[in-house]
């Protein structure tokens, strides 16, 4: 469970454990007397800023006028799904699709970091990515963090969340679930 805001360095974040380490990493933690679980968390703390819920994205795109909201969303979503809306905020979301479909289905958007860049986002800027459920947002944001890019927050539950218990999006957890403001065409 995501807390209000975690972050991979966080006691409050809740990291998976996988399959048993070996090699450097774990050699490194056993030197320093991490757990693996531990060490995972450090391991991630290294490939993005952490996951924040829908209120606590509001609240740093509030309190931080250089942070940006990048929803990495298709065209598609965007039109027929909805959008957040950051207007009570003086933003605007910045739209970067990165998947694009094709006539061979949804590619990989191979020139996402250049188009962000030419959006005019940053790398010393906080950019809080945003999909329909965290899961591209989350890559979104590993990519950039590699790239240079300093505080790349992944929204965990993205727009629409998980399905509720009726198999519908948008209730259970992400920015609509959360009440914020959206608009849709």
């Amino acid at each position: 469970m995501i807390a209000n805001a975690t972050s991979p360095q966080s006691s409050q974040a809740t990291v998976k454990s996988g399959p048993a380490m070996s090699g450097p990493v774990a050699d490194g933690a056993a030197q320093k007397g991490l757990t693996a679980n531990a060490a995972a968390q450090e391991g991630a703390a290294r490939e993005y800023a952490g996951d924040l819920d829908a209120r606590a994205a509001w609240d740093l795109l509030a309190r931080d006028k250089e942070a940006v909201l990048v929803d990495c969303r298709s065209r598609a979503e965007w039109s027929w799904v909805g959008m957040p809306d950051l207007a009570e905020l003086g933003k605007r979301v910045i739209t970067v699709e990165w998947q694009r479909w094709s006539e061979r289905g949804m590619q990989a958007n191979q020139s996402f970091a250049g188009e962000l860049a030419a959006a005019g986002v940053s790398p010393a800027q906080p950019v809080v990515f945003l999909c329909r459920s965290g899961a591209r947002s989350k890559s979104a944001a590993i990519l950039m963090t590699r790239a240079g890019y300093a505080r790349c927050f992944n929204l965990a539950g993205g727009f629409e969340g998980p399905h509720d218990g009726h198999r519908h999006r948008g209730t259970a957890a992400g920015w609509k679930a959360a009440g914020l403001p959206w608009v849709q065409e």
